[in-house]
């Protein structure tokens, strides 16, 4: 039989903290899930939990709507290019496990509409920035030992560090850690909202980011501390939380 190649982000999980952390934070999305009845969830709560992340991903990025603002169809531009990605988030999942560049891609297409010519949307910046990005779709093709959560952080933080795009990269990074819980299976309906648990401690959130950029083995241990809390954040957000606005 042929050698298996190692898991590249098993290292990861054995960092001092990180699979407790992790461990903990499926469990809570798992019985949020379980408690809240997911088989008689709707299409509307998967529709009310991406546009929630929307918003939230676009206040991140900048954007002043409010949640209200969003959900009338009111929005500025930033949040409107937010809700375009959310419109076709969930049907890249397939194209996530298979062909991940050419879902960062459209992601990315999405965003973009109405603010680059076609001939820069979905692509990278400079061959720097596409080899980054072709490293990041890799880790989703050989990834398959770590929990999705830790496989979601990664591809979270390089995507929002290296910036590979001209444009919206906060945006298509967020986009893809969803979709990533999505296509592992974790939450196929999209019912956590992530990206409002990012929104919820906003400082620790850019703060941690900026110690992952900076290369440092400190730095990619807190943000995998960070995150991990930043998703149970995001359980709380979901629409499955009657008490979740």
């Amino acid at each position: 039989m042929p050698d298996v190649a190692p898991d590249p982000l098993i290292h990861l999980v054995a960092l001092e903290g990180v699979g407790s952390a992790y461990a903990a934070a499926r469990d809570g999305i798992d019985v949020m899930l379980r408690d809240r009845g997911l088989r008689r969830t709707s299409p509307e709560l998967t529709a009310e939990s991406l546009l929630r992340g929307a918003h939230a991903s676009a206040v991140l990025e900048g954007s002043g709507s409010t949640l209200a603002e969003v959900r009338e169809g009111t929005g500025d531009e930033i949040a409107q290019d937010a809700v375009r990605v959310s419109t076709e988030l969930l049907g890249l999942a397939p194209q996530l496990r298979t062909a991940p560049l050419m879902a960062f891609a459209r992601l990315h297409a999405l965003a973009a509409t109405g603010s680059l010519p076609d001939e820069r949307r979905g692509r990278p910046r400079d061959a720097e920035s596409a080899a980054r990005l072709r490293s990041t779709a890799e880790l989703l093709l050989t990834s398959r030992e770590v929990p999705a959560l830790v496989v979601a952080a990664v591809v979270h933080a390089e995507i929002a560090c290296a910036a590979p795009f001209p444009s919206h990269n906060g945006i298509v990074a967020r986009a893809a850690e969803r979709l990533v819980l999505v296509a592992r299976g974790l939450d196929e309906k999209s019912l956590v909202v992530p990206e409002a648990g990012h929104l919820a401690v906003r400082a620790e959130y850019e703060s941690n980011l900026r110690g992952y950029r900076s290369g440092s083995a400190s730095g990619v241990h807190a943000w995998l501390l960070y995150a991990a809390e930043a998703y149970a954040a995001g359980a709380e957000a979901s629409p499955l939380r009657r008490d979740a606005s």
